[in-house]
C-alpha cells in the first residue's frame, strides 16, 4: 500500500512488473502502432528500403558470379557470345564491382536508417516525458520511480534497435531466403526439392526456439526494471539507507535482484546457443549431403561445377537466413513488447492542463474559499474514508491553520484544492465557482506552496528562485530573496545567486532550502498560499527566519498551514482541528485553548510538556 504525504516522498510494493500484459496478438498489433513516429521520416525510411534492396540485389549476385567464375576456369562456361562472362579476369573485376557497390549500398542504408530511428526515438523520448508531467498524480502513487524511467530507458532503447537494426536484417533475411529458394530452383530442381527436405523442420524449430528467447529476454527485461527501482528508491534515500546502516543490506538486495537478471538473461543465452548449435549442424549436415548428391548430378553431366558451387553458397545463404529468423523474430516480439509499454503511458488518461502554445485563460481570484460535504477516499485504498463530509469556508485574505494528529488528513485538503485528485462526493468552490469547472492551469497558477520537504532542482539558486516565474527579470528575483529573508546568505556564497544547490538541494541548509521556497513563492505571488508544515524540521534560528518570511508571503492572500508545532499559527485568524476525517473544532487559538477537553487543548499540553 502506498504512503502519501502532500508534497513528500511516495513509496510503494508493486514492482516493475505491474501493468505488463502478456504479449498476444492483441499487444501484437498495438505495438505496431510504435511506427507512427516514424512517419514524419518516411522519405528517408524508403530511401533507406531502396539501398537495402540494393545491398541485397547485389549480396545474391556474388554466389552466381562465383559459379560462373569457377565454369569459366574449367572450360564449362556457356557464354552465350558473351565476352564478359567467358573471361575470368572480367569476372573477377566485376566480383569486385559487386563487394564495392555492396559497401556502398551498405554505407547509405545504415546512415538514413540511422537518422531515422535517432530522430523517431527522440520524438518517442519527447512524447513520453510530455506525457510524464501531465500524468494526475494517482498514476505516481500507483508506480515506483524505477517502473516509470525504465519506459523512456531500456524500453526505448529496445524499440531503437527496431527501428536501426532488426527491421533491415530481417528485411534481409527475407529477402535472402525468398530469392536465395528461387534461384536454387532455376540451377536444379531435383538438388533444391533434395536441400528444402530439410527446410520445414528448420522454420518450425526457429519459431520455437525464438518464442522461447522471447519469453526468457521479456523476463530479463523485467528484471533489469527490478534492479533499476532498487537503484532509484536507494540514491532518492541514501540519507536513510546509511542512518540505518543498511549498505550491506540494500548491496545484498540489488546483488540478488541482478543475479535474477543474469539467471534469466544465461538462460536466454543457452536457448541462443543451443539454437545457433542446431542451426550449424543441421547447415553444415545439409552442405555434406547436398554436396555428395549434387557430386553425383556432377557425374552425371546435369550440372557443372560452377552451378554445384552457385547452389552452395546460396545453400549457406538461405541456411543462415532461416538460422536469424528465429533470432530476428525473438527480438521483434521483445521490442513490440517494448513498444506496447510505451504506449500504455502514452495512453494513460491525463491531466486537463494547458498544451503547448495554448493560452492560459484569464483567472482573477479572490481567495474565497469553500468546501462543501467534501467526502474522499485515495484511489488505491478506496475502502478508506480520508474525509468524511467536510464542510467550512475561509474569505479572502484570512489565515485558516489545520492541525490535528498524523494521518487526520490535513495534507489531503490542501490537495484536493489543486486538484490532485478528484472528489469521492460534495463541492470545493474558489470564489462561488466549483473547481471542476475552473481551467486546471489556471487554477494552480493561482495557488502557491511552500511544502514540509522542499525539493530544490539541481540547478542555480536563481534558477529555483525563478522557478515560481521562469520570465523574472533579476531585481524580480532578489526582491523576493530579500522577502524571503534569503538574499543575507545568497550573498554569502562567492557565486551568489548562480550558486549550484546540488541533488535536490543538498548543497543547502533545511532552512535555507525552506527560504527559496518561499522566494519562489513570493515570486509566483498567488492568490492562495498553503504551507505544509513549512517550519516542523528547522531549529529554532532558522524557524524564526522562516516564519518572518511566511509572515510577509502570507500579506494580503488567502493561506492555509498545515502545522504540528502550534506556536507557529497562534496569529491564524482560525484554527481548524481535523480529526478521522471530520472537523472536531474550530475557532482563535485563544478560544480554542480555553476548552479544556477538546482536542486542541490537549495537543498544546502534549506540546508543552515535551517542548
Amino acid at each position: 500500500m502506498a504512503k502519501r504525504g502532500f508534497g513528500g516522498r511516495t513509496s510503494s510494493t508493486d514492482d516493475s512488473t505491474s501493468g505488463k500484459k502478456p504479449l498476444n496478438k492483441e499487444s501484437f498489433q498495438k505495438g505496431l502502432r510504435i511506427f507512427q513516429y516514424t512517419l514524419p521520416y518516411k522519405g528517408k525510411f524508403i530511401i533507406g528500403l531502396i539501398f537495402l534492396a540494393l545491398s541485397s540485389s547485389t549480396f545474391m549476385i556474388f554466389p552466381a558470379l562465383t559459379g560462373q567464375l569457377v565454369d569459366s576456369a574449367t572450360g564449362a562456361a556457356s557464354d552465350n557470345g558473351n565476352y564478359f562472362l567467358a573471361n575470368i579476369n572480367w569476372i573477377a573485376f566485376g566480383l569486385f564491382g559487386v563487394i564495392l557497390l555492396q559497401g556502398i549500398f551498405s554505407f547509405f542504408r545504415i546512415y538514413f536508417f540511422a537518422q531515422v530511428s535517432e530522430f523517431a526515438v527522440a520524438d518517442i523520448r519527447r512524447a513520453l516525458y510530455s506525457k510524464f508531467v501531465v500524468l494526475p498524480i494517482p498514476f505516481f502513487e500507483q508506480k515506483r520511480v524505477g517502473e516509470i524511467t525504465s519506459r523512456i530507458t531500456s524500453d526505448v532503447a529496445q524499440v531503437q534497435d527496431t527501428f536501426s537494426i532488426t527491421l533491415a536484417e530481417l528485411f534481409r533475411q527475407l529477402v535472402t531466403l525468398i530469392v536465395g529458394v528461387i534461384l536454387i530452383m532455376i540451377i536444379s530442381v531435383k538438388l533444391s526439392l533434395f536441400m528444402l527436405g530439410t527446410f520445414p523442420v528448420l522454420v518450425l524449430l526457429a519459431f520455437v526456439f525464438g518464442k522461447r528467447i522471447k519469453k526468457l529476454s521479456k523476463a530479463t527485461q523485467e528484471e533489469i526494471g527490478k534492479t533499476n527501482v532498487i537503484v532509484e528508491e536507494t540514491l532518492q534515500a541514501i540519507n536513510v539507507v546509511k542512518a540505518f546502516t543498511n549498505e550491506l543490506f540494500e548491496i545484498a538486495r540489488y546483488k540478488q535482484s541482478l543475479s535474477n537478471a543474469v539467471r534469466n538473461a544465461l538462460k536466454a543465452s543457452y536457448f541462443r546457443g543451443a539454437f545457433v548449435s542446431f542451426i550449424i549442424i543441421g547447415l553444415f549436415g545439409g552442405v555434406i549431403l547436398v554436396l555428395w548428391f549434387g557430386a553425383s548430378l556432377v557425374e552425371s553431366q546435369q550440372l557443372t561445377i560452377g552451378q554445384l558451387v552457385q547452389f552452395i553458397i546460396y545453400t549457406v545463404f538461405i541456411g543462415a537466413s532461416v538460422g536469424g529468423l528465429g533470432d530476428m523474430y525473438g527480438k521483434v516480439q521483445t521490442s513490440l513488447g517494448a513498444a506496447d509499454r510505451i504506449l500504455e503511458i502514452l495512453d494513460e488518461p491525463e491531466e486537463p492542463t494547458i498544451k503547448a502554445n495554448q493560452p492560459v485563460p484569464s483567472l482573477v481570484v479572490e481567495g474565497n474559499i469553500e468546501y462543501d460535504q467534501v467526502a474522499f477516499s485515495y484511489p488505491t485504498r478506496p475502502d478508506i474514508a480520508v474525509l468524511k463530509a467536510i464542510s467550512f469556508q475561509i474569505q479572502s485574505g484570512e489565515k485558516v491553520a489545520l492541525v490535528g494528529p498524523s494521518g487526520a488528513g490535513k495534507s489531503t485538503i490542501v490537495a484536493l484544492l489543486m486538484k490532485f485528485y478528484n472528489l469521492k462526493g460534495g463541492h470545493i468552490r474558489i470564489d462561488g465557482t466549483d473547481i471542476n469547472h475552473l481551467n486546471l492551469t489556471a487554477l494552480r497558477q493561482n495557488i502557491g506552496i511552500v511544502p514540509q520537504e522542499v525539493l530544490l532542482f539541481g540547478g542555480t539558486i536563481r534558477e529555483n528562485i525563478a522557478y515560481g516565474k521562469p520570465h523574472a527579470t533579476e531585481e524580480e528575483i532578489i526582491q523576493a530573496a530579500k522577502k524571503a529573508n534569503a538574499y543575507q546568505f545568497i550573498q554569502s556564497f562567492p557565486e551568489q545567486l548562480d550558486t549550484l544547490v546540488g541533488e535536490r538541494g543538498i548543497k543547502l541548509s533545511g532552512g535555507q532550502r525552506q527560504r527559496i521556497a518561499i522566494a519562489r513563492a513570493i515570486l509566483k505571488n498567488p492568490a492562495i498560499l498553503i504551507l505544509d508544515e513549512a517550519t516542523s524540521s528547522l531549529d529554532s534560528e532558522s524557524e524564526k527566519l522562516v516564519q518572518q518570511a511566511m509572515d510577509e508571503l502570507m500579506k494580503g492572500r488567502t493561506s492555509i498551514i498545515i502545522a504540528h508545532r502550534l506556536s507557529t499559527i497562534r496569529k491564524a485568524d482560525k484554527i481548524m482541528v481535523i480529526e478521522n476525517g471530520h472537523i472536531v473544532e474550530q475557532g482563535t487559538h485563544e478560544e480554542l485553548s480555553l476548552n479544556e477537553n477538546g482536542l486542541y487543548a490537549n495537543l498544546l499540553r502534549l506540546q508543552f510538556e515535551l517542548s
